[in-house]
């Protein structure tokens, strides 16, 4: 079982940046692939990066690519989600997953837990 926990969201004129982290329980913590969602208002829920158990390989979608950038510190059992010239349409209620499925993937159906979620605003 993991239990995750966001934090860092909040509002943030457009051109700025915000950092999203999220913290895990649980020991195997490594064993996991780690995902950042969004869904904005009225909207489908949405890929926007992974990260694999040690870090060292990730996966962006296109809208995000270039802006944003996933990390983890494995002995804080923590993964980040950094997130540079934000633009309005950013603006949604941010998820982080762990998925045990093998590889990086973009499929929601493939991560096994979910955070609450944190929200982001990006003003114009």
């Amino acid at each position: 079982q993991v239990q995750l926990v966001e934090s860092g969201g909040g509002l943030v004129q457009a051109g700025g940046s915000l950092r999203l982290s999220c913290a895990a329980s649980g020991r195997t913590f490594n064993n996991y692939r780690m995902g950042w969602f969004r869904q904005a208002p009225g909207k489908e829920r949405e890929f926007v990066a992974a990260v694999t158990g040690a870090g060292f390989g990730t996966y962006y979608a296109d809208s995000v690519k270039g802006r944003f950038t996933i990390s983890r510190v494995n002995p804080k059992n923590t993964v980040y989600l950094q997130m540079n010239s934000l633009k309005p349409e950013d603006t949604a209620v941010y998820y982080c997953a762990a998925s045990s499925a093998f590889g990086l993937t973009p499929d929601q159906a493939r991560y096994n837990y979910w955070g609450q979620g944190t929200q982001v605003t990006v003003s114009s």
